[in-house]
């Protein structure tokens, strides 16, 4: 299986140390580590990845900024709304969402029933400093995409703030610290990760 073939789980070797009772849905801003530290907990946890924008991008064979470019930003998020609730409703594993998703209280109400919403809180400087030179960022395509990233950080936070869990991110951090980070936090909570030692 190619490793952004999203059309499977990405299959892990159940971990016997951990029990996963409900999927953990990463959200946050475009830059937070998403993707990247979902990736590393799934490794740790033994847990399928999975990735709401790889599902949809597989879905319809193009990706997300020529899904936003074709069809729009409201049709993209019904088929993120979609996409979400299949996800949680068949398997349990770390879901990645895009930095929108969470937005919308269908998504919200979702993941708080079916599993648990955890904040990658990162700051306004170290997203930049992770999407500056990427072109993959459809939200991004502007005149002054640094104002731009403000303002949607400003309109965002206190939304990604009624997450269940946060996990505070740092520039000094590797994924794999992050991982341990996020892993710690889901440990809070009984009723979602259970240690077995």
């Amino acid at each position: 299986m190619h490793e952004n073939d999203p059309s499977t789980a990405d299959i892990r070797r159940p971990n016997p140390d951990y029990r996963l009772k409900k999927t953990v849905a990463l959200v946050g801003m475009m830059g937070a580590g998403k993707t990247a530290v979902g990736r590393a907990v799934s490794a740790k946890l033994g847990v399928p990845f999975l990735d709401s924008d790889a599902e949809i991008e597989t879905a319809a064979n193009l990706s997300v900024p020529e899904i936003f470019q074709r069809d729009g930003e409201e049709f993209f998020r019904k088929r993120e709304t979609e996409v979400i609730r299949r996800l949680l409703e068949t398997q349990t594993g770390i879901l990645s969402t895009g930095g929108g998703a969470f937005l919308a209280q269908i998504n919200r109400d979702n993941i708080s029933e079916k599993g648990v919403a955890v904040w990658l809180d990162a700051d306004l400087e170290l997203l930049w400093s992770r999407v500056r030179h990427k072109d993959t960022r459809p939200l991004l395509r502007t005149a002054d995409p640094r104002a731009t990233l403000g303002e949607i950080f400003a309109a965002r936070t206190p939304i990604y703030k009624l997450s269940e869990l946060r996990v505070k991110c740092a520039a000094e951090l590797s994924i794999d610290a992050m991982a341990g980070r996020v892993i710690e936090t889901l440990l809070t909570r009984p009723d979602v990760l259970e240690h077995r030692k």
